[in-house]
């Protein structure tokens, strides 16, 4: 897998409708999308943007930014149009729901969430192959695995879910998809070959999305991202030999 890669980190800080990713070597911090553009806590809309996309590269969540900015589904956005990236604890509570605010830390950035407990979902793995790349927690680290194998083998959806994003316009990723699973997590599939999937499409756990490559990559593989509530977490933890 690649190394070296920009930061694109600041992901995804409370996730009830889930999703992120990130960094060096296929890892988790890559740069941002050739899509809208940061200007301080603000994001710009430009076209091809999508909630999705923003959250996922902004380090925040849907529901997030659908609270801080007044947006209702299906979230349509316009091109030019400003959004917030961060609120006050005061707009936070003005704006929210009956659900509770997430907690914050003494900076005041979202707490990330615990992660569950191994088992408590069958997750199946995306691909056959070696992992060419742990896990790591540390700053920095790779927010994933990177799965080695030959160029034009399948991937497969680890679980059940609905296509949030499929293209190539993020950055050291190449061709990724996004799947949303429930309300929790997003599972996350870069450097395809080739992308078998559309975006709103209901996908099967075991189904074929993708076929194995090396774009935005120096090396073929898969690079497998499972994200809790925004929170990436050890999928190694959570992909039991069988289930």
């Amino acid at each position: 897998m690649s190394r070296g890669r920009p930061v694109i980190t600041r992901f995804f800080s409370m996730l009830c409708i889930c999703f992120s990713l990130l960094l060096t070597a296929c890892s988790s911090n890559k740069s941002l999308p050739e899509q809208g553009s940061y200007s301080g806590p603000t994001w710009t809309v430009k076209r091809g943007d999508t909630l999705w996309r923003i959250a996922y590269s902004s380090g925040s969540s849907v529901k997030a930014l659908a609270r801080l900015n007044n947006l209702s589904a299906p979230y349509t956005l316009a091109v030019g149009q400003k959004l917030r990236l961060k609120g006050s604890a005061t707009t936070a509570k003005s704006t929210r729901t009956a659900k509770a605010t997430p907690r914050k830390t003494s900076s005041g950035a979202v707490a990330k969430a615990a992660p569950p407990p191994a088992g408590s979902r069958c997750w199946r793995w995306p691909a056959q192959g070696k992992v060419a790349l742990p896990f790591s927690s540390a700053q920095g680290g790779n927010k994933g695995i990177d799965i080695g194998g030959q160029r034009g083998a399948p991937i497969y959806a680890a679980g059940a879910g609905k296509v949030v994003y499929a293209g190539n316009r993020l950055r050291g990723y190449g061709n990724l998809i996004l799947l949303k699973h429930g309300e929790d997590y997003i599972t996350a599939y870069g450097h395809n070959e080739r992308i078998l999937v559309t975006e709103g499409q209901q996908v099967k756990a075991g189904q074929q999305i993708a076929t194995m490559g090396s774009s935005g990559a120096s090396k073929v593989g898969l690079h497998f991202q499972i994200r809790y509530r925004a929170t990436a977490i050890d999928p190694q933890r959570y992909l039991p030999p069988s289930c």
